[in-house]
């Protein structure tokens, strides 16, 4: 089981790299359009300009953007995103992998059970989020540095972190079952995309009518609003609670798909 672990991060290497850079990117492309807004009020006037649907969308009205806690409140739902899909693709592709590359007979002939092997390459599946989390957090920290950010920074940035780590965690959870349960392997990664792009679009039509602010409960990129970590301090415990149960949900329903499905060699 132990080998199966390290195979497996050895394995997500490469696309735990390039998802880094990619978030290094994003956070310097960030900050570098924030040096225009910084201790500049009059550049907020450009927001006027914006229709009123994008501003609630985006939850431009709850930030101020003159700031590091309003820039990071608005790029929340990118690392949200990123880790989402991120996190998916890893779960979808730590079975379907096998039976893409032909080497579901290496599982086959362990002295192991399925469900231990599922086990190992979750595992690693989950120190891949926490490495994902970590380079974002780090790199956050010390790119802002330049702005000379106070400790309520700091902590918000803390609890963006906490809940970018509960929400790959969800799409781990449901890549993982597609993974598990769809003979087609093929489809498993690209259905997982698919499930997240919806969650953002519901994310957003969530955001922007208030009579249709049921929806959130319907995606987990609108569980935790920055708005909300920053007025409260806090992860909100009951969509805590409802993301566990969708972890759990998905991880009985992968565990006892994996052991009854044929493997295809």
């Amino acid at each position: 089981m132990v080998n199966i672990f390290f195979r497996e991060l050895k394995a997500n290497l490469k696309s735990l790299v390039i998802w880094s850079v990619i978030m290094i990117l994003l956070i310097i492309v960030g900050l570098a359009k924030f040096s225009a807004f910084y201790n500049n009020p009059s550049s907020l006037e450009i927001l006027s300009s914006f229709p009123k649907a994008v501003i609630d969308a985006m939850s431009l009205q709850a930030f101020n953007l003159t700031t590091l806690t309003g820039l990071y409140g608005i790029m929340f739902v990118y690392f949200g995103l990123m880790g989402g899909i991120a996190a998916a693709m890893w779960g979808s592709d730590m079975i379907s992998k096998e039976e893409r590359d032909k080497t579901v007979e290496f599982s086959l002939v362990l002295p192991v059970s399925r469900s231990r092997v599922i086990t190992a390459k979750a595992l690693a599946a989950v120190v891949d989020c926490i490495v994902f989390v970590l380079v974002t957090w780090g790199m956050s920290a010390i790119a802002v540095q330049q702005y000379k950010p106070d400790q309520a920074f700091f902590r918000f940035l803390m609890l963006e972190m906490e809940a970018m780590f509960v929400i790959e965690l969800v799409f781990l959870a449901i890549g993982l079952l597609l993974g598990c349960a769809m003979k087609q392997y093929k489809r498993s990664g690209s259905t997982a995309v698919a499930i997240i792009l919806v969650a953002y679009f519901l994310s957003v039509i969530a955001g922007m009518q208030a009579n249709l602010d049921f929806l959130k409960y319907f995606t987990p990129l609108k569980y935790f609003d920055p708005a909300q970590l920053l007025s409260t301090g806090r992860l909100d415990v009951n969509f805590l609670l409802l993301s566990t149960a969708i972890i759990f949900v998905c991880l009985i329903a992968a565990y006892w798909t994996y052991n009854r499905r044929d493997l295809y060699i």
